[in-house]
């Protein structure tokens, strides 16, 4: 039986659109959203359903969801939480302002949004037995590399979000699901700027090499095509008894096997490629050459 899927953050190029695609092509009836719906010109071309709605304005989702329960008769099936964003900057450089920005978007939201589409999931419940809710956490929850400590941080907090949903929902016949996506080839860097230290940063002897790492190259290069991504998830998700949390993307296997580990195993993989082992080095030799003058 086809079902009505909510998700949001689909511009084009990014996973909420491969999951509308997927969900699209199996029969579901789709409503993707984004704050711009001529960045989802591919749906729209796909025949999908688009809304605009921006997740981080409360005017914006309380349209959105009157607009929503006018098209379906006040239900919803599956809601998707999948906007976010990214954020590369040294802690000790972070600006407080723009953190908050980021967990807005990559916190607040989902809770913001499972909160007002929750009458509607609920009497999808009652009608069907089931409704889903489904949030994008990120490995970054648990293993998150330097310098994204914002995105990172969000993440964590949107995972303990999750499981306190899936409990207090699960009474009403709701049945909340995280994904922890590894790396997955999108276009989530090209929305930010590249990482720009601000003057008299402590790591500027290797400003160069996070403003490349920032714009995540050398994860992009091995990352899983979202299709492929959205596929695996979208037949997760169909299973009669979905799990809880949906390891899906490069890497996701390795950041599950992490979490039981000591938190300091993949130490030096973090320091290699956040080159904060260069770092160090170079502030060896400077204190070194310090010493002999």
């Amino acid at each position: 039986m086809p079902r009505t899927v909510l998700i949001t953050g689909c511009s084009d190029g990014g996973m909420g659109a491969a999951l509308a695609k997927e969900f699209h092509c199996r029969g579901d009836r789709v409503l993707a959203t984004a704050r711009d719906p001529a960045k989802m010109a591919s749906l729209i071309t796909a025949g999908i359903e688009t809304l605009l709605l921006d997740v981080a304005s409360e005017d914006s989702i309380l349209a959105c969801v009157r607009q929503v329960s006018s098209l379906t008769g006040g239900s919803l099936d599956i809601l998707v939480n999948n906007a976010g964003r990214s954020l590369c900057m040294p802690l000790t450089d972070l600006s407080i302002a723009e953190a908050k920005q980021v967990f807005d978007l990559n916190f607040w939201a989902i809770l913001r949004m499972s909160q007002i589409f929750f009458p509607l999931l609920q009497q999808a419940a009652r009608m069907n037995g089931c409704a889903l809710l489904v949030n994008q956490t990120s490995v970054s929850s648990i293993g998150g590399a330097p310098f994204f400590s914002a995105y990172n941080t969000s993440k964590a907090a949107a995972a303990m979000l999750v499981h306190d949903l899936r409990l207090e929902l699960a009474p009403f016949g709701i049945e909340v699901i995280e994904l922890k996506t590894g790396a997955v080839k999108t276009n989530i860097h090209e929305n930010d700027p590249v990482c720009q230290l601000p003057p008299g940063s402590p790591y500027t002897p290797i400003h160069e090499e996070i403003a490349k790492f920032s714009k995540g190259d050398d994860m992009i290069m091995n990352a899983q095509d979202p299709m492929i991504w959205a596929g695996n998830v979208v037949t997760d998700l169909n299973k009669p008894t979905p799990p809880n949390i949906i390891w899906r993307g490069t890497y996701a296997s390795r950041v599950r096997l992490a979490s039981i580990l000591p938190v300091s195993a993949f130490d030096s993989t973090f320091r290699r490629v956040s080159k904060l082992d260069v770092l160090e080095q170079k502030l060896e030799a400077t204190h070194a050459n310090g010493t002999q003058a």
